[in-house]
């Protein structure tokens, strides 16, 4: 009997082998395995780079999460301490960031708030839970644990190994999502804020909504999620152009209608703002989730698919803004020069002309002319020496 029941879980685990096995076979190796160097820091790479057994992908899908290419490889430091990274490089720098985002909530909420935020310098996430550190740079997620055979793990040695490793990575743009610039309160709704860059992240940030089923990803869509314990479950899609926007609009307010009917909850309020497709969830009341959607401003942000036909006006304009900021600035440099130049002159002048001045006062003068000297050329100044001079017939 117990025999059985082994050979059972033996061919389960293989069936999950099975079924792991094509879904990681889809993503690449080779660029992956160029972004893990031989040596990070004093910690040498003890093999290759290798595809990863599964790790991170034993609960999510790499579809899901745009996954490329991913490798793993190992790490020994100087000291001996022994560090793993499995490596991921996304489509694009937000879905980078939501993966470790919406890993860091989950984590956090499993953990009872336990997932604590890093800052490792140039990353656009980064937190540390259970012994292992995600961050995201750039279009590359990362994750650094260390060696299974210490007790606790050296936290010191592997923040500073996550760090130096970090620093070997292209930032990309360096930025996080413009879209969570604009939750209400950003700065602070941000640490639990989560992003989605597909359907089946959206709806697992958003809590499975029915409502979320008619949004479409198709394009570039992505989508962000904040809770504010006073006005309810905040979701903000944002759509690449005015034409996406407005026929995802028409789709979403008929899903909401049609929700009553089939006995589904519906959100507490939606509107479009903008791009946005903005919806409240779990509100204690119309008033408190019409009042954060009125928070939510949309900054518009002009594209031309083809050529800009106000090129050259902008290029002439920008011409002009130029040829005025020099001409004022070399006037202003000019007026600025002979500023100088005359308190400089003034300065050194009039030390000079004070200078002489003490000099000709200590000295003996024999001058009726304040000290200047006076040729007597029209005979009125009086003779001080009358036996110096000729008299009459001397000759």
């Amino acid at each position: 009997m117990r025999l059985s029941h082994f050979s059972r879980f033996v061919s389960l685990f293989a069936l999950l082998l099975g079924l792991s096995i094509p879904t990681l076979a889809d993503l690449t190796l080779d660029e992956a395995a160029k972004l893990l160097p031989n040596k990070i820091g004093d910690a040498r790479a003890t093999g290759a780079p290798a595809r990863p057994r599964a790790g991170i992908f034993e609960h999510v899908k790499p579809a899901d999460i745009g996954a490329q290419s991913t490798a793993a490889r190992t790490y020994v430091s100087a000291d001996g301490d022994s560090y793993g990274v499995q490596l991921i490089r996304l489509q694009s720098d937000a879905a980078a960031y939501a993966f470790v985002m919406n890993e860091k909530r989950g984590q956090a909420n499993e953990a009872k708030g336990q997932a604590g935020r890093l800052d490792l310098g140039g990353t656009t996430a980064a937190f540390a839970s259970g012994g292992q550190i995600y961050l995201s740079k750039g279009a590359t997620v990362a994750v650094v644990s260390g060696s299974p055979g210490q007790a606790s793990g050296d936290d010191a040695g592997l923040l500073a190994f996550a760090r130096s490793f970090a620093g070997t990575l292209d930032a990309g743009s360096g930025e996080i999502p413009v879209l969570v610039k604009h939750l209400p309160d950003w700065e602070t709704a941000q640490e639990e804020a989560a992003y989605a860059v597909s359907s089946e992240q959206l709806q697992k940030i958003a809590g499975n909504r029915p409502a979320l089923d008619a949004v479409s990803f198709a394009g570039g869509t992505e989508a962000v999620s904040a809770i504010y314990r006073q006005a309810g479950h905040l979701v903000i899609v944002e759509y690449a152009t005015p034409q996406i926007a407005s026929d995802e609009d028409a789709r979403v307010k008929a899903r909401i209608a049609s929700l009553p009917a089939e006995g589904k909850p519906a959100p507490s309020a939606y509107r479009r703002v903008g791009n946005y497709a903005v919806f409240v969830f779990d509100s204690p009341d119309e008033r408190a989730a019409a009042g954060l959607i009125d928070k939510v401003t949309y900054e518009k942000d002009v594209r031309w698919l083809g050529e800009n036909p106000y090129a050259v006006e902008r290029a002439n304009r920008a011409w002009l803004n130029m040829s005025t900021s020099v001409i004022v600035n070399t006037v202003k440099a000019t007026g600025l020069a002979i500023v100088i130049c005359l308190t400089i002159g003034g300065v050194f002048g009039g030390w000079i002309f004070m200078r002489r001045r003490a000099q000709a006062a200590l000295t003996e003068k024999f001058s009726d002319a304040g000290g200047m000297l006076r040729l007597n050329i029209d005979e009125l100044s009086a003779q001080n020496n009358a036996a110096r001079l000729l008299g009459q017939g001397d000759k």
